[in-house]
């Protein structure tokens, strides 16, 4: 990789070591790339990573960056995590993803769209901790998170998300969240920092939930672009149809926007044959010219990428909703490593997470490879 994009390890090994020098054993980087390494094998807890560094010897070891014979315990990796710079950490490790956007950027015809959701740990909340929401923004093209925040218990997601959005680079990106974040600072934010934004509609914001509704109830008064797609599975069909129009453009003083939307979403059960429709609104600050009814249907769609690519990943393979870890910054940080371990392989095109873990697991060296540290020749 080019300057641009430092390979892993260089970013591990700049994050700022807090600990006192009298009776530390080992680097921080090293403990980073370790943890890293064996996530990517599919070693889920600290005491699993812990494990893990036994099983390969000395030679696996130096090439982690240990000086000893031993690797840490899980007791090190408790007390390494919970004292980490989780800001640090989070700041440098989305900035080193961000830069691989931009290296691959040229290369993609894909728009480059930036997925928002929260996600609550819900095994530290189970064991009396905080269990604080992290919001998180994916790059969706390469399955990345780019950033995150933790959501403190005095605030909620509306209060943190101009603060993840100010660390990340939204130009000629389009940012897509669900109705709860859709509110007015956000979209200023967006626009002013050169991006677009998709966002869904509810009775959170009811004047314009109210407007746009009106609009597609007297629809036949107005132009509308409209689009359809029909998808067959797991013993349904379901039929979405989006409908778009400029007619509030100029009428509602909502920052950015340029168009509004109606999905009608009707769900067929084949065996039983009962019918389920629903509509939901939304609004976006894209131009007919730059995004019709087709192509916002797609970015609505992607939008959920967060969830199977993300959250999905890190509760079914990383078994995260059951971690118990409540003790300083353990679960931020270690949800920061499972994202890190998950982008990489996201980024070489494996898409079955599990199965990528299980491949890094019988080859243990290819792990290392991955994060910039070449196997050494005898």
């Amino acid at each position: 990789m080019t300057r641009q994009s430092p390979v892993l390890m260089e970013v591990l090994s700049s994050i700022t070591d807090n600990r006192q020098a009298q009776g530390k054993r080992h680097s921080l980087s090293a403990i980073l790339c370790l943890s890293v390494a064996a996530m990517l094998c599919g070693y889920r807890s600290y005491s699993a990573i812990a494990e893990w560094g036994h099983n390969y010897g000395k030679e696996f070891l130096h090439a982690l960056g240990f000086t000893r014979t031993s690797p840490p315990c899980a007791a090190t990796l408790f007390n390494v995590y919970r004292r980490l710079n989780k800001e640090e950490l989070e700041s440098k490790v989305g900035q080193w993803a961000e830069g691989l956007v931009r290296l691959t950027q040229e290369e993609s015809e894909e728009i480059e769209q930036v997925c928002i959701d929260g996600k609550t740990l819900r095994g530290t909340r189970k064991q009396g901790g905080e269990a604080p929401p992290i919001l998180s923004a994916l790059g969706h093209r390469l399955g990345m998170i780019l950033g995150q925040v933790a959501v403190s218990e005095k605030t909620n997601e509306i209060g943190v998300i101009v603060e993840l959005l100010k660390a990340l680079i939204l130009e000629n990106k389009i940012v897509t969240c669900d109705a709860l974040l859709t509110q007015r600072e956000v979209a200023q934010t967006i626009t002013d920092r050169g991006g677009d934004y998709v966002m869904m509609v509810k009775g959170n914001q009811p004047t314009l939930h109210t407007d746009i509704r009106e609009i597609f109830e007297a629809r036949d008064c107005f132009e509308l672009d409209v689009a359809t797609t029909i998808d067959q599975g797991h013993g349904r069909i379901e039929e979405r149809s989006l409908s778009v129009t400029e007619a509030l453009t100029g009428y509602s003083d909502w920052p950015g926007m340029q168009q509004v939307f109606e999905i009608k979403r009707k769900v067929v059960e084949k065996k039983r044959g009962k019918e389920r429709v629903e509509s939901v609104y939304g609004i976006t600050s894209l131009g007919p010219t730059e995004a019709g009814a087709k192509q916002l249907l797609e970015i609505v769609r992607r939008h959920w990428a967060i969830e199977n690519q993300s959250h999905w990943v890190r509760d079914v393979t990383f078994d995260e909703d059951r971690s118990q870890v409540r003790v300083g910054n353990i679960p931020h940080v270690m949800t920061t490593l499972r994202n890190t371990a998950i982008g990489l392989m996201r980024l070489m095109g494996q898409s079955n997470i599990a199965a990528a873990c299980r491949t890094f697991a019988a080859r243990p060296w290819s792990a290392l490879a991955l994060i910039g540290i070449p196997q050494r020749i005898k």
